[in-house]
């Protein structure tokens, strides 16, 4: 054996990442809490008190995750000003695909054109999104990838009891993706620091069970652990860009439930940040759409012109696992 040192030669490293490109998808079929109250024992008041939502979109029985998540991830690489053969990397969030194997990533990867490029999917439920553009802007920094697409998507419905009350009336289907690729300078980095973390030691609290195969929740213990936990989360991921709560413009939680939201949104505001800071309240007429809902909120804020070229956005994700991340960035 050789005693001389082997040296192993690296890829040249970006001075950070950014995002160039925003893009959604979400099923046609529109239910009301008035639809569900003609199954389930509820009322449109009730739901709207509870967690603010006025309307979702279920997909129909032939339309996969895969299918939204192309659509979404089509629609950000042409927002972006990209084509398929720009992009060497797919990551899906996910956690509700039918069967483990095999992961989505790859098969949306194919039915958009994109030939060969690295493919995994990634589960870290409702904070999906948030780890995957952490993960996305690190295998760049790296020199690992160049040009990333990160998708949001999610098909909750194939794992609800329509008959459970305190899980259908929040739970819905879509997908939201991103297109993220190198700085050229550092004057061009748009993806701040991730800051994540878990509390395993809650992890009943949202689960799959094995005898009805449908998600469960204990509503009252998510609310309150997020009530308490996510605002130092964002605070935290605000002050590792080197900003402070007054530069944010967009506030985007993961749209779990309206009172998660305004309350989290309250403890910004105390901690600094600007009244007018805008707050994404995409789960009235989107539901929870998990792992989609970030990017799908912030696609529908873009399009209603509420967020514009260069705002500086907070990204906080959160679930089942319990799993949070939270990142800084800013719009393309």
């Amino acid at each position: 054996m050789s005693s001389a040192r082997t040296s192993l030669n690296l890829v040249q490293a970006a001075p950070g990442a950014r995002i160039v490109g925003w893009g959604s998808s979400q099923p046609e079929h529109v239910v009301t809490n008035d639809d569900l109250a003609k199954r389930v024992d509820t009322n449109d008041e009730w739901i709207r008190e509870r967690v603010g939502i006025v309307s979702r979109r279920i997909a129909d029985k032939d339309t996969s995750l895969v299918d939204m998540a192309v659509a979404a991830g089509s629609r950000a690489i042409k927002d972006a000003g990209l084509s398929p053969s720009d992009i060497d990397t797919v990551l899906v969030a996910n956690c509700t695909m039918p069967t483990p194997i095999p992961n989505a990533a790859a098969q949306v990867a194919h039915l958009i054109g994109i030939e060969a490029p690295g493919a995994f999917d990634l589960n870290a439920a409702c904070a999906g999104f948030c780890y995957g553009v952490g993960m996305a802007s690190d295998l760049v920094r790296a020199g690992s990838a160049r040009t990333v697409l990160v998708i949001g998507a999610e098909k909750l419905s194939d794992w609800l009891d329509w008959d459970d009350r305190s899980t259908c009336i929040i739970f819905a289907d879509g997908a939201g993706a991103a297109v993220v690729t190198a700085a050229e300078s550092t004057e061009q980095v748009g993806i701040g620091p991730l800051v994540w973390g878990s509390g395993g030691d809650m992890a009943d609290v949202i689960k799959i069970t094995d005898d009805t195969n449908a998600i469960t929740q204990q509503g009252q213990t998510v609310f309150r652990w997020a009530t308490t936990k996510i605002a130092p989360i964002a605070l935290q991921a605000i002050e590792a860009a080197g900003l402070t709560p007054a530069d944010i413009d967009v506030f985007i939680p993961h749209q779990a439930n309206l009172r998660i939201i305004e309350a989290v949104a309250k403890r910004l505001r105390k901690a600094g940040a600007r009244e007018d800071m805008k707050v994404g309240q995409d789960i009235v007429h989107s539901g929870n759409t998990s792992s989609a809902s970030i990017p799908l909120a912030v696609d529908h804020m873009r399009a209603a012109g509420e967020i514009s070229s260069g705002d500086v956005l907070l990204l906080v994700g959160f679930g089942a696992g319990l799993s949070y991340a939270a990142q800084v960035v800013v719009c393309p």
